[in-house]
């Protein structure tokens, strides 16, 4: 059975934080854990790169083809993911199309490919411990849908 994790977070994570991301990806992925991740700037980056320094297994699920300039051919176009996304975003009316792929994304990296293989555990940063944007989305969906409870520790 595999292990799988998310490794999400802001584009605005902290560099130390970036570093420790990288280097506890690079250790799970020695422990033959697989990554499930978005391809943006910031901390889905720097857990790629970690999981990537070892060659270990990812899943990087991307709105649209070429996000970031990611190579990943896991593009978002399940209509279920949108429908778990609209379930668990406050104003998703409101968003553009694009938006909203990136939204849908984010169900992918919480419950797997097939949207039935819930990721084991989630490690992300988010400013003061809040879950906004769309860490902020999966954190939502993995606390309604998975997790009986979500601890956000402010460092």
């Amino acid at each position: 059975m595999n292990t799988y994790y998310a490794g999400i977070g802001s584009r605005e994570t902290p560099k130390d934080v970036l570093e420790y991301f990288t280097k506890i990806a690079a250790y799970f992925s020695l422990k033959g854990l697989t990554l499930r991740s978005g391809g943006a700037d910031g901390a889905d980056k720097s857990f790629e790169n970690g999981c990537d320094r070892v060659n270990g297994t990812k899943e990087i699920y991307l709105p649209w083809r070429g996000f970031e300039k990611s190579n990943s051919k896991l593009v978002v176009s399940n209509i279920e993911a949108f429908e778990i996304a609209e379930k668990f975003h406050p104003n998703w009316n409101r968003l553009s199309d694009g938006a909203k792929k990136l939204q849908a994304r984010n169900s992918h990296q919480v419950l797997g490919y097939d949207l039935e293989s819930p990721s084991n555990f989630i490690i992300c940063w988010t400013k003061n411990g809040k879950g906004q944007g769309g860490t902020g989305q999966a954190l939502r969906i993995a606390k309604k849908l998975q997790y009986s409870s979500i601890r956000c520790r402010k460092v």
